[in-house]
């Protein structure tokens, strides 16, 4: 069966969805270059990133800490529901491919830099 793949854009640039059941959702997150997704954290939603194209500085909680890391091409990280995180785009943007369950809603966002916290 074909799925109808659904752009959205965003203030950072943009997802496609490539896929959204009961059980899962496929997307794609094109972060322009320099731009960032809010911080925030999910209350249920769970989610694998797999940078697949570009640089991405990854800023997530770990042991209740803030701490940054770079994603380069063929990384993946898992973030799991209550944890704090943000992604910012290297200086050429990237695509990150991102399979979560299927809570596209569950977005709390603590910080943001378009006024949407």
């Amino acid at each position: 069966m074909r799925f109808p793949i659904r752009r959205v854009d965003k203030p950072w640039g943009y997802e496609l969805i490539f896929a959204h059941t009961d059980r899962y959702v496929g997307k794609i997150l094109h972060v322009d270059a320099g731009h960032a997704l809010s911080l925030q954290y999910h209350e249920v939603k769970d989610e694998t990133l797999y940078l697949a194209d570009g640089e991405v500085e990854l800023v997530v909680e770990e042991d209740g800490t803030l701490v940054s890391t770079v994603l380069r091409g063929g990384d993946s990280y898992h973030i799991t529901p209550g944890t704090r995180h943000r992604m910012v785009a290297g200086e050429n943007g990237c695509d990150i491919i991102e399979v979560s369950t299927p809570e596209l809603h569950d977005v709390i966002r603590l910080e943001d830099r378009y006024g949407r916290a």
